[in-house]
C-alpha cells in the first residue's frame, strides 16, 4: 500500500497508507488529515482539497487537466506544484508521495 506524507502549513507531518486506485483526497479524509476539507466530495467542483505536491514528486503526479486548472483558480495561494488532491490517483509508484496543505482552503 502506498504511503503519503501530508505536511501542514505549520510544518507538522503525518504519514498514512492508502490503497492503489484511491485518490489522495480519499486517503486524507479516511485518515482524518487536517487541512483537507473536500467539500464537493471529490467531484472536482471546488478547491477545498488543494495541496502542493513536493517538487520531487511533481513529474510522477502529472499536470492538472483543464477542469482541474479551472478549479485551482478558486484555491488559496496557488503555486506551480498546486493540485487538487481529488485528482491524484494513488498507484504503487507513488509510494512515499509528499504533499503540503495550504494555510487555508478555498
Amino acid at each position: 500500500m502506498p504511503q503519503i506524507t501530508f505536511i501542514d502549513a505549520r510544518g507538522e507531518s503525518r504519514t498514512v497508507e492508502g490503497e492503489a486506485g484511491a485518490t489522495v483526497m480519499e486517503v486524507a479524509i479516511r485518515n482524518g488529515v487536517p487541512g483537507i476539507e473536500a467539500e464537493c466530495g471529490g467531484a472536482c467542483a471546488c478547491a477545498t482539497c488543494h495541496v502542493y505536491v513536493d517538487d520531487a514528486w511533481a513529474a510522477q503526479t502529472g499536470t492538472p487537466e483543464p477542469m482541474e486548472e479551472d478549479m485551482l483558480d478558486f484555491a488559496f495561494d496557488v503555486k506551480p506544484t498546486s493540485r487538487l488532491s481529488c485528482q491524484i490517483k494513488l498507484r504503487d509508484e507513488l509510494d512515499g508521495l509528499v504533499v503540503r496543505t495550504p494555510a487555508r482552503q478555498g
